[in-house]
């Protein structure tokens, strides 16, 4: 009998729920506690946690329990997975990796646990690609290989309003230098060696997601490419900003607006967008 390759991941990886169900992703979810309230990142209502984050109120993250993997990877196995490749945001942003590791050692079938160095649709495209090659009937090594390829070369491009919420919750990295802007520089952000990086500083929001979106044709570079725009909180400029990167992108082949899982939403803060440019083939 052929192997039969189970794909898991984490809810960094923002991936909207037909798009997990179509290729049996299975995904775990991030913790986040507010006020009194802890539980997976999805039972919370967006809304209401843009309007906490607007009011000051303090929000909190936490890795997925090690059992929270277990009883993934044993749902798999008991659905006919002869092994397992679990694909998880940078260890360098959270302890997710780690708990997958922990929960990995438990489980009768082989899991092979990535950090992918990066989040976002960055990890989500390197799943899917996974999810597809485990579909054609790829052996483990295979699946992981195309999830480390698109890992590699897909890049973020993310926008805040401000860098307080990361500051906040210590997810700040190389892009620290950045703080103490005036208020009408807008920071530009990447993800580098698996943490936020400093991009550009851009007077005025307009002008920051033109270059934004500048760059990320610029990335693209005629190569045929899967882009995501990722919203934290409805806004006037994702539309347009897909717009724009569909008619100067002749060679894309996919394009989605998402919605950021609300976990790095809590971290960007109300505003944020991001633009991934993930290469295919």
């Amino acid at each position: 009998m052929p192997a039969r390759i189970a794909v898991i991941t984490d809810s960094s990886s923002c991936l909207p729920d037909l798009v997990a169900a179509r290729w049996a992703i299975g995904v775990v979810q991030i913790q986040m506690s507010l006020g009194n309230h802890y539980d997976d990142e999805n039972r919370f209502d967006r809304g209401e946690v843009i309007d906490a984050m607007r009011a000051g109120q303090v929000i909190t993250t936490a890795p997925p329990d090690p059992g929270a993997f277990f009883w993934t990877y044993q749902e798999a196995a008991a659905s006919g997975a002869t092994a397992i490749v679990s694909i998880h945001i940078s260890g360098r942003m959270s302890d997710t990796v780690r708990a997958a590791r922990e929960a990995a050692q438990q489980v009768r079938i082989p899991v092979h646990v990535l950090d992918s160095r990066t989040t976002g649709m960055s990890l989500g495209f390197a799943v899917v690609s996974a999810a597809r090659a485990a579909a054609a009937g790829a052996d483990a090594t295979r699946v992981i290989e195309a999830a480390e390829r698109r890992c590699t070369t897909s890049t973020e491009f993310i926008y805040v309003d401000t860098l307080e919420y990361l500051r906040r919750g210590g997810r700040i990295g190389a892009a620290q230098a950045m703080l103490g802007s005036a208020f009408s520089i807008k920071p530009l952000l990447t993800v580098k060696d698996g943490e936020v990086a400093p991009l550009a500083r851009i007077p005025g929001t307009r002008r920051a997601l033109a270059k934004m979106v500048d760059l990320a044709v610029k990335k693209s570079g005629g190569f045929r490419a899967d882009i995501a725009v990722t919203r934290f909180g409805a806004s006037d400029h994702e539309l347009e900003i897909g717009r724009q990167i569909e008619r100067r992108v002749p060679a894309m082949v996919e394009s989605m607006v998402v919605e950021a899982s609300t976990v790095i939403g809590a971290h960007l803060g109300p505003g944020a967008l991001g633009i991934t440019v993930s290469p295919v083939g």
